[in-house]
């Protein structure tokens, strides 16, 4: 079968108290893009996708007892959403800090090739954003970390 929304192989959902404040947040502090919003006929959210490079994410509200805001359970996080942007990682955490994103991993260069740093949307769902910056060996990353790597690319 076709793929007419021409989506990737993996997606995640993200679930908020207020999707709507989620989607105008995504959009301003991360750069997120709308592609889709359906809403019904009182105009609650029923489902929400937005897109950013060649990936996408599905935001919707607290909708059952088994989804739940990072707001409802404490701040608990059981995932974290990682972007891989192809540069302008410090442009993009300056963009991310005035919109109200509260970094909780600072900008810092990794020992394995990029720049990342972690944030935090206004609802606890943690965001981590990397723009590589070199090429490292499997050697220079083990000898730079001190960790066994397998599967080194």
């Amino acid at each position: 079968m076709s793929n007419p929304f021409n989506r990737p192989a993996f997606g995640s959902a993200l679930f908020y108290k207020d999707p709507f404040a989620a989607l105008d947040f995504l959009e301003q502090a991360f750069g997120f893009e709308r592609t889709m919003v359906i809403t019904d006929a009182d105009g609650n959210l029923g489902h929400a996708e937005m897109k950013f490079g060649d990936g996408y994410i599905m935001i919707g509200g607290e909708w059952t007892d088994y989804v739940a805001s990072p707001a409802s359970t404490g701040g608990r996080n059981t995932q974290s959403i990682h972007v891989h942007l192809d540069g302008g990682v410090d442009a993009h955490c300056d963009r991310a800090v005035a919109a109200g994103a509260v970094v909780v991993r600072p900008l810092e260069d990794q020992f394995y090739g990029d720049r990342t740093y972690s944030a935090r949307d206004p609802e606890g769902h943690v965001w981590s954003f990397a723009q590589s910056l070199r090429y490292v060996s499997r050697e220079e990353a083990e000898q730079a970390s001190g960790l066994n790597i397998e599967g080194w690319v």
